[in-house]
């Protein structure tokens, strides 16, 4: 397995003209395309129809390219974008590829791609969605041939909220839900998808969760998910990224956990994990070895980072993951010299309370 990654601008959701170029010039055959991540410039929030026309806009571009149907296309390759570019955050894709190629000397990037079946409403942020991700995050490292949980350094999941129709269809047939808010919704199906991850990679154990504890034990956790949720999806997708013996290639990934929104030394110890050492700001040429970077945002638990009080979770005009993103975003790109990162807001689940996983992807 050889993983290839292709970073390209968006002037607009719906502009997909830096893939076209690719394709055009040959740089990306379209039968090996598996994966689009990106941000698109939305408000982030469960009626964010950003994400849906920049996934309608690339199965268009594809579909003749690949000859069969933009449905289709969307069966093929998996679309996961987040909402919400906030601050210096620029909107972009990464588009990833996946070919054969002979084992390299050590281990390399692999990806790993399954999704769930369709959950129900009243399955979303529930133990249901847990089990069901678990068992996707198990297929993904059967693919990827990777054996250590150690060696999985990102987990990227995208899965359903709950809509008003969905909420609407649910009380219709009496089913219990696990709120009955849409955009209150994104918690527990955060929460849930992360949890599966952790009981897939042995961080968390079954018998210790139960309902109740979805988005309210954030004491239990996985240290390399990272999850979203969007009304445009009825399953869930994931995507897992490791190191692993039976790739090739050029590419390595690592990961470390933020302690807060400024933490520019976790930027740091994320790139030093997947091989490249930062001291302070990359140099030009270490910019050019840094792929991509996918972190999570948070606002701190207590109102306070680093002992000065901040105004995240008591903004009444601006939701805090649009604050946790822009200030996230910022201290990254000026570690990387890259604002084209991908930085998705709302950690449950997601390292201990207050904390954020962050990974890197590198040239070597």
């Amino acid at each position: 397995m050889k993983i290839g990654l292709h970073k390209v601008a968006m002037a607009a959701p719906n502009d997909v003209s830096g893939l076209e170029a690719l394709l055009d010039q040959g740089v990306v055959d379209p039968t090996t395309i598996v994966a689009v991540i990106g941000k698109t410039e939305g408000n982030g929030g469960a009626n964010d129809f950003t994400r849906g026309f920049a996934t309608i806009s690339y199965e268009l571009l594809l579909a003749p390219r690949l000859g069969v149907s933009p449905e289709e296309v969307g069966r093929r390759i998996a679309f996961v974008w987040s909402g919400g570019t906030e601050g210096a955050l620029s909107p972009h894709a990464t588009v990833f590829t996946r070919s054969e190629a002979t084992r390299a000397a050590t281990p390399r990037l692999a990806l790993g791609i399954a999704v769930t079946r369709d959950l129900a409403p009243e399955e979303i942020g529930r133990m249901a969605m847990v089990r069901e991700v678990a068992g996707a995050v198990r297929r993904c490292l059967a693919e990827t041939g990777i054996a250590d949980a150690a060696d999985v350094h990102y987990v990227q999941v995208k899965g359903p909220l709950l809509t008003p129709a969905r909420i609407a269809d649910a009380k219709a047939r009496g089913a219990a839900l696990a709120t009955d808010d849409p955009n209150g919704s994104k918690v527990y199906a955060r929460g849930a998808m992360a949890l599966g991850v952790a009981v897939a990679l042995g961080e968390v154990a079954e018998a210790d969760l139960s309902e109740e504890a979805i988005g309210r034990r954030l004491d239990l956790f996985s240290s390399v998910a990272s999850t979203s949720a969007g009304g445009e999806l009825r399953n869930c997708e994931v995507l897992l990224f490791g190191n692993s013996p039976q790739a090739g290639g050029d590419l390595r990934i690592g990961h470390a956990t933020l302690a807060d929104a400024i933490d520019a030394d976790g930027v740091r110890a994320a790139l030093a994990s997947a091989g490249l050492r930062v001291v302070a700001t990359a140099t030009a040429e270490q910019s050019r070895h840094i792929a991509a970077i996918f972190a999570k945002a948070e606002a701190s638990p207590t109102g306070l980072i680093r002992g000065r009080r901040n105004t995240m979770l008591s903004d009444a005009d601006i939701n805090y993951e649009r604050h946790a993103r822009a200030a996230l975003g910022a201290v990254i790109a000026s570690v990387t010299n890259d604002p084209a990162i991908f930085v998705s807001g709302g950690t449950e689940h997601q390292c201990a309370p207050g904390a954020a996983p962050i990974a890197a992807i590198v040239k070597v």
